[in-house]
């Protein structure tokens, strides 16, 4: 296979949508520059029955590295998953079946071949870390563990935010890093990438590499999709976008977006190239643009990128004659959402229902929408700004 050592196109990929890189930008980018193939990975624990935006960006970066021509691996956390990854929770996370996993992640790789060959000259790899770990001893975890400490991981944020409000810090939530950690050793890897989210979690691999291995293993950390407030889209924050919606509900997802995620969601998943991108920001600054067309340019661009140019044509379609044309008046009464309220607080306060009950019922049949996509979750309270909220023929746009 071929590698592509062009400093522009190496520069690129350790460029855009990158936080960190460690040990050193400039060592990571020495490797490439040399000719030799790397191994590189990122892990996706199925967790949800779908890969979301989220995960497409790291799988975005594996695609760069691969059209570089170097080794990519996309691994599935079906181990991991089983613990499941304690990063920025404020409590332990509900636990997974087997079987639960092994459904979830049954059409991953399909969805990454989005983005990934797992065919031709130089294919991607599909590995479950199941793999190895299920074969490890309680022998080999001790051993493991003797590579990290208990400082080390109780200085972490979220444990030390449930040791200040007494909530429960279970064992094998420390074991998840050790877990992760130990996929670079297994599979004996130069770079793993991820959110920069998961630094703490790479970093460990990082340290097990070479505690083990004896060799170097980078770490390249991505942004995360978020707005310019750092208000993230995800899993956790019920707002992610999953890769198994129909085109106009990825569509009408973008178009509910705040402004300021507009920029950062084109770097992180488009082509556009960062100059443009940049003069976008300032375009918005400077109210010499309608960020609302830039975002059905950005609702486009995804469902091309997902499906291809005639889904998003007509998803474009059918959120213009739907939701511009036919389902939002000329005149209608803006709310301003309160802090820290919630879907069922709000639809008592703009007088939607006359009670919490009846704002539960309402929900659990579907009826409640924001900006045309039906709520389910009975605690939603990620209102963007000018979002539209209906129950039947009841309309109001809410400022947040």
């Amino acid at each position: 296979m071929q590698i592509n050592t062009d400093e522009k196109a190496i520069d690129n990929v350790l460029t855009r949508g990158v936080e960190q890189i460690f040990s050193e930008k400039e060592e990571l980018k020495k490797l490439l520059m040399s000719g030799k193939q790397i191994k590189l990975y990122c892990g996706y624990d199925p967790t949800a029955p779908s890969l979301h935006i989220g995960n497409a960006i790291s799988i975005k970066k594996l695609s760069e590295f691969q059209k570089l021509g170097h080794k990519v691996i996309f691994l599935v956390g079906d181990f991991t998953a089983l613990i499941g990854d304690p990063t920025d929770k404020s409590a332990v996370r509900p636990k997974l079946t087997k079987k639960e996993i092994e459904e979830n992640a049954k059409y991953y790789q399909k969805q990454a071949s989005i983005f990934l060959d797992f065919d031709g000259e130089n294919p991607a790899e599909i590995r479950y870390n199941s793999e190895w770990n299920d074969k490890l001893t309680f022998r080999d975890l001790i051993e493991l563990s003797s590579n990290s400490t208990v400082q080390q991981m109780i200085q972490r944020d979220m444990f030390q935010k449930r040791l200040k409000e007494e909530k429960p810090i279970y064992l094998h939530e420390f074991l998840y890093p050790l877990a992760q950690a130990y996929d670079s050793v297994a599979m004996d890897v130069d770079l793993e990438i991820g959110g920069n989210d998961q630094m703490f979690n790479m970093m460990r691999g990082r340290d097990f590499q070479k505690i083990i291995n004896n060799r170097e293993k980078f770490v390249l950390t991505l942004k995360i999709l978020a707005d310019d407030k750092g208000n993230k889209m995800g899993k956790s924050e019920g707002n992610a976008v999953f890769l198994d919606q129909e085109s106009k509900d990825i569509y009408g997802s973008v178009m509910s977006w705040v402004d300021g995620i507009i920029a950062n969601a084109y770097e992180l998943m488009t082509e556009k190239p960062l100059e443009e991108i940049e003069e976008m920001k300032k375009q918005i600054e400077e109210g010499s643009i309608n960020p609302r067309d830039l975002k059905m340019q950005l609702a486009f661009d995804l469902v091309e990128i997902f499906y291809n140019t005639e889904e998003a044509e007509n998803a474009q379609k059918a959120f213009v004659e739907q939701f511009q044309n036919k389902s939002v008046p000329e005149e209608i009464e803006e709310i301003e959402v309160l802090e820290d309220e919630n879907i069922l607080d709000l639809l008592v306060r703009v007088n939607f229902v006359s009670s919490k009950s009846e704002a539960r019922r309402k929900i659990n049949e579907g009826a409640v929408k924001i900006n045309e996509e039906k709520i389910s979750d009975l605690n939603f309270s990620d209102f963007q700004n000018q979002t539209i909220l209906k129950l039947g023929r009841k309309i109001v746009k809410l400022i947040k």
